[in-house]
């Protein structure tokens, strides 16, 4: 059986089964579309939790910045795991103690307003859509390589898969669709790498193979080997950094406090019977989480490898299958500086403005013409770091079976994500803003139809950022990361840890730190990416980083406003020292 043919076979039968669980666990009530009636046990809630937070970044895009960056990428594994022992720690228990739907109704109900309420939803859907971003640019990528549509058709095409089951079947119904996805994107993940990390080393498992000598009989490592290849093309040493250490320590710790501080996996530990569960799901989820993570490093590490192996030096009239498939999807292109009809891949863009504006016709020798010119330099070779994962099965020229899988899983990844975000952007709205905040007489059916809608509307502009996004995959969803940290984790922090935080120290350190990290962020990605260098960034702290300094902001702002205004309610301090106590709430309450 041809490889595109059981692309299409691995799809369509997971996106069969995602459809039918979401159909058979369809929401019946307000409480199963919010928290999938607070009863999932820990175990599974924290597979389902893994597969929310386990997104296309994590997927597609997290080891293609590792092949890239090299020692730089691992601020992305250091931040993205260590989030959850924080969370575990300091959040998940007491937030299910507090027993109520989401997190703006935490913040509304302990800062005793509805405008804190308001500003928490402002904050989430922020949040939300800037991380939605990546996952439809994801579905979008993997569309149009295996199904051989553009783009942009992709993410319309992930758009109505995701309308499906997580419009009809709300939290209930994703909760047991990503589980399953989890179950997809993780064997997706370690079949390939187990295959290539034989290939190389002779090792099937990846996170030895990746300390273990290369089998061509150098008597080479593999880290080894790729240090020599680059050095010598003219980039910088594999296991050699170029971040300043404050940036470094600035990016690790907003992706850190970041996954703390994000909707989409907070409310998750909503969705267990007690607070106890909520600390064991988050330890289930880090084991699941670290599945992929510690496997990634390999991944990136023998990703790039290969892709120098089979494209640097080589004629283009030879050049494998596998870039030619990509090519055609606008993801991989040549330019022919020097006229010699072999591609050369060195350090630096080879075309102006980094990456090529694709004409949709071809050159003599069969190439992709690009309107913006040849820059200058030697590097001829444009690759798109998202592919490296889905790529890396077809560049070391493994099964059919094996790509096919890694096809179904990118999309597992990408869509549960996305599934988990919508879900959060529709109960802010039917649940924050219409039931307990305008519209507090509204009926059970009517907030439910209010929540389905807010879905759908979300899932247009979600599609409309997949088609547009502001950056790679992961560095959109590390500016998600940062918006939390700068956000709602100092005051969901202050909440409960402290008596004396009340709404207006809450509320004016939530908009001074969204707005500054956002505004910041917007300066550098948006509205002058050319000045988007380490000697225009502050203190050196760049966008991928800058949610720390949003964060401390935002308390430093909090605190000395709350000294300045009037202290909390009793009733609230009472609150504060219940949700404290260790035993729980055991369903939501104030409904």
């Amino acid at each position: 059986m041809d490889t595109q043919t059981l692309i299409y076979i691995f799809v369509i039968g997971s996106f069969a089964m995602y459809i039918g669980i979401a159909l058979w666990a369809r929401a019946g009530s307000t409480t199963d579309f919010y928290v999938a009636g607070g009863g999932v046990n820990p175990v599974v809630n924290g597979m389902a939790t893994a597969a929310d937070w386990m997104s296309a970044a994590s997927f597609i895009s997290m080891a293609g910045i590792i092949a890239f960056s090299g020692y730089d990428g691992s601020v992305y594994l250091m931040g993205w795991t260590g989030g959850y022992v924080m969370l575990a720690l300091l959040l998940a228990p007491y937030l299910r103690k507090f027993g109520e739907f989401t997190v703006p109704d935490f913040i509304g109900a302990r800062y005793y307003s509805k405008a804190a309420r308001v500003v928490a939803v402002i904050c989430l859907i922020f949040i939300s859509f800037t991380y939605i971003a990546g996952q439809m640019r994801g579905v979008g990528i993997v569309f149009s390589r295996f199904l051989d549509v553009g783009v942009t058709t992709g993410v319309i095409i992930g758009m109505g898969i995701v309308f499906v089951y997580a419009v009809l079947g709300g939290m209930k119904g994703i909760t047991y669709t990503q589980v399953a996805q989890f179950c997809v994107l993780i064997f997706a993940y370690l079949v390939p790498a187990f295959f290539i990390s034989f290939l190389i080393t002779g090792n099937p498992l990846p996170q030895v193979g990746l300390g273990s000598q290369v089998n061509d009989g150098s008597g080479l490592y593999v880290l080894q080997k790729l240090d020599m290849a680059l050095q010598d093309m003219g980039f910088a040493a594999y296991t050699a950094g170029s971040k300043s250490s404050i940036d470094v320590f600035c990016i690790t710790a907003a992706l850190m406090i970041g996954t703390a501080g994000l909707p989409h996996v907070i409310v998750r530990f909503f969705t267990v019977p007690k607070a106890s569960d909520a600390r064991r799901s988050a330890g289930w989820a880090l084991v699941f989480i670290a599945l992929l993570y510690t496997t990634a490093p390999a991944v990136g590490a023998f990703a790039r490898l290969n892709f120098i192996e089979t494209v640097e030096g080589r004629s283009y009239a030879d050049a494998p299958q596998w870039l030619k498939n990509w090519e055609a999807n606008d993801l991989i292109a040549w330019a022919d500086k020097n006229g010699d009809g072999v591609m050369q891949y060195r350090s630096g863009h080879a075309f102006d403005g980094g990456a090529p504006v694709f004409t949709g016709e071809a050159g003599a020798s069969g190439e992709r013409l690009v309107s913006n010119p040849a820059a200058a330099g030697e590097n001829e070779v444009y690759v798109d770091r998202d592919i490296m994962v889905l790529a890396n099965p077809e560049i070391a020229q493994l099964p059919g079976w094996v790509i096919a899988l890694v096809a179904a899983g990118g999309l597992a990844a990408a869509l549960s994500t996305a599934a988990g975000l919508l879900l959060v952007i529709s109960s802010s709205v039917s649940h924050d803003l219409l039931k307990r905040t305008f519209r507090p007489d509204i009926s059970e059916k009517g907030e439910l139809l209010a929540a389905r809608l807010a879905a759908s509307a979300a899932i247009l502009v979600a599609g409309y950022l997949g088609v547009y996004p502001p950056g790679w995959v992961a560095q959109v969803v590390a500016f998600a990361f940062g918006l939390a940290a700068a956000s709602l984790f100092p005051a969901i922090f202050l909440g409960i840890f402290t008596k004396w935080m009340n709404r207006e120290g809450a509320i004016a350190g939530m908009v001074t730190g969204l707005s500054f990290t956002f505004l910041y962020i917007a300066f550098f990605k948006l509205w002058f990416p050319e000045l988007d260098t380490p000697e225009n960034w502050l203190l050196g702290i760049s966008s991928e980083g800058i949610g720390v300094v949003g964060m401390v902001l935002n308390f430093a702002v909090a605190m000395l406003v709350a000294r300045m205004t009037a202290p909390t309610p009793p009733d609230v301090r009472r609150l504060v020292a219940t949700i404290r106590v260790p035993k729980g709430a055991e369903t939501p309450h104030m409904h």
